[in-house]
Order: structure tokens, then sequence, then C-alpha cells
């Protein structure tokens, strides 16, 4: 049988691991969380911050543009 659990450094008694099993189990059996719902674009405030500059032939006319 292959060991699943080993401890390298210490001296842990039956009572220790035990819970540590049980703990481990525990969190394996429990459901995965839910994603969070994704936060619409139209409430993001970076939204209203400014674009970057594109270069062209007018873009130092859109510089100065709010």
């Amino acid at each position: 049988m292959r060991e699943h659990l080993r401890v390298v450094h210490g001296d842990a008694t039956p009572e220790e691991l035990a819970a540590l099993v049980a703990v481990l189990a525990a969190r394996r059996a429990a459901p995965a969380p839910e994603p969070r719902p994704k936060r619409e674009s139209w409430r993001n405030p970076a939204r209203g911050m400014r674009t970057r500059l594109a270069p062209g032939k007018s873009a130092w006319r859109m510089s100065a543009l709010p």
C-alpha cells in the first residue's frame, strides 16, 4: 500500500495525525465555491478614464480633448 501522508520533521502523535487526516478529508469532500459573477463593464469606474492616444495625423489635437 502506498503512503499518502508522511511526517518528515517532528514527532506527531496518532491523535494529531488523525485530526489532520479528518481536516483534509472534510476539505476534499466540501463542494467547490461557486465562481463570483463578472462585474458589468458599465459599472466599472475605469470606463470613464481616458483611453490611450493613437499615433496618427491629428493625434496632437486629440491630446487636448478630455
